[in-house]
């Protein structure tokens, strides 16, 4: 008599008295055991070749030189800069407006604006966990909104943020060329059909929205709520405005010494880069993009860098100031109300 297959090489694996069929292709190749090891030394190699690259261009800076171009910069241009810089938080804030739209929670239009932005202000400089989702959640939550409710309007914040971005990335091929880097360079139709097939992905979303008519699309057993065509044209102007906003700052930053494409290229660009190797902030990543793109021709190395530091400034660190005090009012003002009706109780 044959024995039986073991478990290591039976063709199927019996789970809760049942059989199944085994897992094949690269969900079986994640769930072997070495497989963690594997794709965790593969992302600390890629981590350090990206440390090393950066520290090697730091070295390379003439730090004295970026100094006394940050004091050469406008005072005016600076304020013109922040100024941008506000409104584009506040563009960014309308999309938990949308998401109030779509989920009809009855939290006021000014406080969920509020929310918003503070979460937008911890998010760019902390990560998403703990901006879009853990300050998000924490300022609902206070404010009695339920946790699905929360969950539907960070989703719809991340897919508005997305959307306009893809549609200007269709754009931006078409009235900019990178330069060369490190040497190598492509022809302009790779990246046109490389944009045109972003763009179409936020045209498909639109499309999709409109076929729906607000119903909610299922996908192997979950739904996934989508608004009305008019409120998914919404999300994409005010996204594209928002990045739009941001290229804005950083041009007036450099003093209109580059083209204005130019800098839009390098906040999407650098945005991209710093999502990809979950730095927080971007830190070192948008400005190694930016003197990868921008320098040469008119502005110098240091020039570029200390222009890149300035905006860091004004739409990183001084909204991360503002919405620090704003969390901590807010705590303070929540606690005494929860004291207040307590001792009242």
């Amino acid at each position: 008599m044959a024995a039986a297959p073991s478990a290591a090489t039976s063709p199927s694996v019996v789970a809760g008295g049942k059989r199944t069929a085994p897992v094949r292709g690269w969900r079986g190749l994640a769930q072997r055991p070495w497989w963690p090891w594997v794709s965790r030394g593969f992302a600390a190699a890629f981590f350090l070749l990206v440390a090393w690259l950066l520290f090697r261009q730091a070295r390379a800076v003439e730090w004295p030189e970026v100094l006394r171009a940050l004091r050469a910069l406008a005072p005016g241009a600076l304020a013109v800069a922040g100024a941008l810089a506000l409104l584009s938080h506040l563009a960014y804030g309308t999309f938990d407006l949308i998401g109030r739209h779509c989920t009809g929670h009855r939290l006021g239009r000014g406080t969920t604006l509020g929310i918003a932005m503070t979460s937008y202000a911890f998010t760019l400089s902390l990560g998403s966990l703990i901006g879009g989702v853990g300050v998000r959640y924490r300022l609902y939550a206070r404010r009695s909104v339920d946790p699905g409710t929360i969950g539907q309007i960070v989703v719809t914040s991340v897919l508005t943020n997305w959307v306009g971005y893809l549609l200007l990335a269709a754009v931006l091929p078409w009235v900019w060329q990178p330069p060369p880097l490190a040497g190598w360079a492509t022809a302009q139709w790779h990246w046109q059909a490389g944009g045109a097939a972003l763009g179409a992905v936020a045209l498909a979303y639109v499309g999709l929205c409109a076929v729906r008519s607000g119903r909610a699309l299922t996908l192997r057993g979950h739904a996934f709520p989508l608004p009305r065509w008019p409120v998914a044209l919404w999300q994409v102007a005010v996204s594209a405005a928002n990045w739009m906003l941001m290229g804005a700052a950083l041009w007036t930053v450099l003093q209109g010494q580059v083209s204005y494409p130019a800098a839009l290229a390098t906040v999407q660009l650098g945005a991209v880069a710093g999502l990809v190797l979950r730095v927080p902030a971007g830190l070192g990543v948008l400005e190694a993009v930016g003197v990868a793109l921008l320098a040469g021709g008119t502005l110098g190395q240091d020039e570029v860098l200390a222009a890149l530091l300035a905006y860091r400034a004004l739409y990183y660190l001084v909204p991360l100031v503002l919405a620090s005090v704003a969390l901590g009012l807010a705590e303070l003002r929540l606690r005494h109300v929860t004291s207040a009706h307590d001792g009242h109780g």
